[in-house]
């Protein structure tokens, strides 16, 4: 597997090696001993499967005292995928990187805890599998406004679709300001 480092420390961009002939593919999505000589080498302990429609934005959470590392990929469909940069002590806070993935493309991003993540959908609809290295937890659950001018990520899509919660999330400035 290839592994391209971002400009966020800790978060990586995998490109996992793909097998294919005319009857398809096969691809390891995931292998403990491998991961780990990248730096991915928490344990995960949920998996967790969504399905979403065009212009469907996700984020971006996070968990407060709780921060869960993300694994993330596609398995249907494309996805833009962000990982925010909410660390007040860091050099690169405010800061994102986004990544198409695709289930063509098979490349998955590495989110570390800490960070703030979404996604929003540009294909017709779209599976969205990701490992995490701590449970859910709603009551620690935060956000970043999705389109916060401070952050600036230029989302591909035009007409969002977003849930009530997303839509109250505070900007960045906001965020900090609570101290999370």
């Amino acid at each position: 597997m290839k592994v391209i480092e971002t400009r966020l420390p800790g978060v990586v961009i995998i490109e996992p090696k793909v097998f294919g002939d005319q009857r398809g593919f096969f691809t390891e999505t995931f292998q403990q001993q491998r991961y780990a000589e990248a730096g991915i080498d928490l344990p995960f302990v949920q998996d967790n499967h969504s399905r979403s429609a065009r212009g469907v934005l996700r984020g971006l959470h996070f968990q407060r005292t709780r921060p869960q590392g993300k694994l993330v990929r596609v398995s249907r469909g494309a996805v833009y995928d962000v990982a925010v940069d909410i660390n007040p002590a860091s050099p690169t806070c405010g800061q994102y990187v986004g990544v198409e993935l695709t289930d063509e493309n098979h490349r998955q991003l590495w989110v570390p805890p800490g960070y703030a993540h979404g996604f929003c959908v540009i294909s017709d609809v779209a599976d969205f599998i990701y490992k995490c290295t701590d449970y859910y937890f709603p009551d620690d659950e935060g956000g970043l406004l999705w389109n916060d001018p401070e952050v600036q990520i230029p989302w591909p899509v035009d007409d969002v679709q977003l849930s009530a919660k997303d839509q109250l999330n505070p900007t960045l400035s906001q965020l900090l300001a609570q101290g999370q």
